[in-house]
């Protein structure tokens, strides 16, 4: 019957370090092959063999080691990722575990007078009801606290902290209450420990362990956020410089207009003198001076020309072939800034993926646009060299809530050699801050 026991905890300890591993790979959103399974099975079998019974630390910092490097070396994730999912693993697993095991301390004593065979079945239930456990665990930390890029912060060793002493905390309640350790009192009775408390301390551990990962989520959501207003507010910035630029524009503009009437009359007096060059040199003059005042893209709206300008001539000076076909409803209800933010996340990746693409074949974006009803579909396409892949950042994100806002659209298709960036928008037929009529 010892012999069976044995087995038993062998098998259940490898079936146990079988689903963290599994859950390890589903945390990092890896797909790993089936065999590879298996052969984490084995090793983890081999591993408990080889453990001495009631080393629980070694047992448990053997395990973290065994998944830190499959995280690394079968998954090929970061290893900051895999080392904070690695110790939820542990922990959860540890947590579960010795709750029930508390719990066993209050029901097994009441099964002494029983047959090996019930204790056995007894330890079996027990057993299985901690796998479940973890498993719940495991779920809610997959459901909740899902990979993410943001864990490549370096707030992650702030969770690793109280992980640790929750982990040497429990291993220490393990060798009080049913390890090693044996309290006595001054005349060398055995005191047994009530683990009724003990229980309740467990529980308030998990709870514990998931209002840290709570506080944790939170952490990295205003992180990104702040980044993300940061930026925001540095785009505010330059589209509020475009807007500047192009009223003075307008305002030379206008002052040009209002002298066209002399500049006509001083051609005329130079032509009927027969100073023709100096009329042709007054004619260069001016035309220097209305250079200044055109846009290399007129699309009925002053501040997105200023833009396209900067943009456009940005790529331009890079070797990129610029090309614009762009023209917009005027008036038109799209808040220029939202047109801005389109347009600037957009081009700010068209010009990345030339670059990245320059030696392949030959680097160009051309902006277009046309409106169909109510709509208004905006599209840049640009060279690309990627396989068909993308990274979503920040001004993707951007460019995908302007959409929404506008009850749009936007979509991304790279195919071969051409990126090309949609965005559908729903043209409002009253101003933003004027509220819609209805009834």
């Amino acid at each position: 019957m010892t012999e069976c026991m044995d087995v038993l905890i062998y098998i259940m300890g490898s079936v146990q370090m079988l689903a963290g591993f599994y859950f390890l790979t589903r945390f990092l959103q890896k797909k790993v092959r089936f065999y590879l399974y298996g052969l984490f099975a084995i090793l983890g079998f081999a591993v408990t063999m080889a453990i001495p019974a009631g080393d629980s630390i070694t047992e448990f910092l053997v395990y973290f080691l065994l998944l830190t490097v499959s995280g690394i070396l079968v998954c090929r994730a970061d290893w900051r990722p895999v080392i904070l999912y690695a110790a939820l693993t542990i922990e959860s697993m540890q947590l579960s575990y010795g709750i029930v095991n508390s719990l066993s301390c209050i029901v097994y004593p009441r099964l002494f007078s029983l047959t090996h065979k019930v204790m056995g079945i007894a330890f079996w239930l027990s057993e299985s009801m901690a796998l479940v456990l973890s498993i719940l665990c495991f779920c809610m930390i997959y459901r909740h606290f899902s990979y993410c890029e943001t864990v490549k912060q370096p707030y992650l060793f702030m969770i690793l902290t109280p992980l640790c002493m929750l982990f040497f905390v429990e291993n220490y309640i393990s060798s009080v209450l049913y390890g090693n350790t044996v309290i006595t009192d001054e005349k060398g009775i055995r005191i047994y420990t009530d683990p009724g408390p003990i229980v309740l301390l467990q529980l308030l551990s998990v709870a514990s362990l998931f209002c840290i990962l709570f506080a944790y989520k939170k952490l990295l959501q205003n992180f990104r956020l702040s980044v993300e207003l940061s930026l925001l507010e540095q785009e505010e910035y330059f589209l509020n410089r475009y807007v500047e630029e192009a009223k003075e524009r307008y305002d030379n503009t206008k002052s040009f207009r209002h002298d066209i009437k002399n500049h006509m009359t001083m051609l005329k007096e130079l032509l009927k003198a027969g100073e023709t060059g100096k009329a042709l040199t007054y004619i260069g003059d001016m035309e220097e001076m209305t250079n200044g005042l055109s846009f290399p893209c007129s699309t009925n709206n002053p501040v997105v020309d200023i833009l396209l300008e900067n943009k456009l001539g940005m790529a331009k000076s890079m070797g990129i072939d610029v090309s614009c076909s762009l023209i917009l409803p005027c008036p038109c209800m799209v808040r220029d800034i939202d047109f801005c933010v389109i347009l600037a996340n957009a081009l700010d990746n068209a010009i990345h993926a030339c670059k990245l693409s320059a030696r392949c074949t030959e680097p160009y974006i051309h902006v277009s646009g046309r409106i169909q009803g109510d709509f208004i579909l905006l599209e840049i396409e640009n060279s690309f060299q990627g396989n068909g892949l993308f990274r979503t950042g920040t001004g993707i994100s951007n460019i995908r809530a302007v959409a929404e806002k506008y009850q749009g659209t936007m979509r991304i298709k790279a195919q071969g050699t051409i990126c090309v960036c949609s965005v559908l928008l729903l043209i409002p037929q009253y101003p933003e801050n004027i509220p819609q009529k209805t009834g």
